[in-house]
């Protein structure tokens, strides 16, 4: 009999409610309308795209208005960068972000840089929590736009949003932040919060792979976004395209699951959490990264002195974990995040993160924390006999 491994890669996707399938298999196979259609099976597609949007818009305190659909963050971030830089080039030529965004926004700033815009990308202290001064100081009378991710994909850390847009809005500047990590884990009230424009995922609330979302808030004069895919006019014209109608309903029953449920869940990841670094903390040289007073509940980035975490990925068969982002780790390169927040080789290859769900029990967690440290043990106790085997053979 197959026995599922313990999954803590919560950061790379979720698994998708089956509530969350129940509301989208309809889509598939009776209610299979085009939802721009003028007849009944486009009628009935673009009604209940409608319902998912306020959905969607509903966890964020937004209104329906002003939901973007895109096919996940990434086109989302890359939609605002491109977007707010063609709308506003008149304006300015200048983007601050940090340098522990995810690559979508680090990758799409670096190609802007070549077409001639100006990006400051500001330092982070060893917790990744930027300097508001650093900020202040790097807005100049050409900057058309701040973008400073929510919660970090890797460390957990969460920006003091709040005190960003403040001084973004000081200054008349647009503000976006990534809130992929977020959206789902934690309260995201767009109005308290004055967020000018917000991106994130489906798959990683519990929700289908391939849908995201755009938050452009409403204002006047409007916000300007250039269009970067044509064909059609969908999404108010600023993301032609057909619009994925299954996947959408998903999105939106996922996104009222989690704000029905916020509460209760975040509470019982964070028990979950907690009790994992409890466990891994009593293992000696394991040292917990990102900031302990704010950051996502669903978080934990640990750094195992004397155990190179691919060694580990390899011996532990029965828990999933990885060593970084996702996006990233198709590539040998080491985290971008981690060598800013100033880690060095050995302890970045020493380095893992682990995320938790709603999903997971604290029987997952117990068995998992006995796993690692029997591998780590034995990791270090075979590390050891190799160094007095090659100190034997030098002598």
């Amino acid at each position: 009999m197959y026995n599922e491994p313990i999954y803590l890669d919560n950061h790379s996707t979720t698994k998708l409610d089956p509530r969350v399938l129940d509301a989208m298999m309809p889509f598939f196979t009776t209610h299979y309308g085009n939802s721009s259609s003028q007849h009944y099976f486009g009628y009935f597609a673009s009604e209940a795209v409608s319902i998912a949007r306020k959905k969607v818009a509903s966890l964020l305190n937004a209104n329906d208005n002003e939901i973007i659909f895109t096919s996940g963050a990434t086109e989302s971030n890359n939609l605002v960068l491109k977007g707010i830089v063609e709308s506003y080039r008149s304006h300015g030529n200048h983007i601050v972000t940090s340098k522990i965004e995810h690559s979508s926004v680090i990758d799409v700033c670096k190609k802007l840089e070549q077409k001639g815009i100006s990006v400051t990308y500001l330092s982070v202290d060893r917790d990744g929590n930027i300097d508001l001064d650093e900020l202040k100081n790097s807005i100049t009378e050409k900057t058309i736009l701040v973008s400073i991710m929510f919660g970090n994909n890797e460390i957990g850390t969460i920006a003091p949003i709040k005190e960003i847009v403040n001084i973004c809005h000081s200054s008349e500047i647009l503000f976006h932040t990534d809130a992929t990590q977020c959206a789902g884990n934690i309260k995201l009230d767009i109005k308290e919060l004055g967020i000018d424009l917000l991106s994130f995922s489906a798959h990683k609330l519990h929700g289908p792979k391939g849908i995201g979302a755009l938050y452009v808030k409403s204002t006047t004069p409007k916000i300007l976004l250039s269009s970067q895919i044509d064909g059609g006019g969908h999404e108010k014209n600023i993301r032609s395209g057909t619009l994925n109608v299954p996947a959408i309903i998903g999105f939106g029953k996922a996104a009222e699951i989690c704000k029905n449920e916020m509460q209760v869940n975040s509470e019982f990841v964070l028990r979950l959490r907690n009790k994992f670094e409890e466990n891994m903390e009593n293992v000696s040289g394991v040292t917990i990264n990102g900031n302990k007073l704010s950051r996502l509940p669903n978080n934990t980035h640990l750094t195992i002195q004397n155990v190179k975490i691919k060694d580990l990925i390899r011996k532990v068969k029965g828990v999933v974990f990885s060593t970084h982002a996702a996006c990233s780790s198709s590539d040998n390169s080491q985290s971008h995040v981690l060598n800013s927040i100033g880690m060095n080789k050995e302890n970045i290859d020493s380095s893992a993160r682990f995320g938790f769900c709603r999903m997971n029990t604290e029987e997952e967690v117990i068995s998992a924390t006995n796993i690692f440290t029997n591998a780590i043990n034995e990791l270090r106790n075979s590390n050891n006999i190799i160094i007095t085997q090659k100190q034997n053979i030098n002598n």
